[in-house]
């Protein structure tokens, strides 16, 4: 085992973008309801701004906890903060909520959404 955390440190990496898609017939699943086009939206947005994986990582998980029929659960670290049924449409104010300096910290990571 090899700890890598001051590598990444020194890489930038400062946050990762939690995207349940867990796929399951026994309960509700973020597969079911666009969980793999919630991470694509949230990479190609990262994209956009040429941030993914120069500072902020997206990873596809299994369940967090939060599968809903209404959307995707949402997590992101090291902010803690969770969000459930979200939706393509969403991600846009999500993420500018978490990424996007507001004011005159650039550092703000207010989400803009509401729950």
């Amino acid at each position: 085992m090899e700890r890598r955390t001051e590598q990444m440190r020194e890489r930038g990496m400062s946050a990762t973008v939690l995207v349940c898609t867990n796929d399951r017939t026994e309960h509700a699943a973020c597969a079911a309801v666009d969980g793999n086009g919630v991470a694509d939206a949230i990479r190609n947005w990262l994209r956009e701004r040429d941030r993914y994986w120069s500072e902020i990582a997206v990873a596809e998980t299994s369940c967090l906890g939060m599968c809903s029929e209404d959307g995707v659960a949402v997590v992101v670290q090291p902010h803690d903060e969770w969000f459930a049924e979200v939706a393509v449409d969403d991600v846009p104010s999500l993420m500018a909520g978490m990424f996007e300096a507001t004011g005159d910290d650039p550092t703000a990571t207010e989400p803009t959404t509401t729950g």
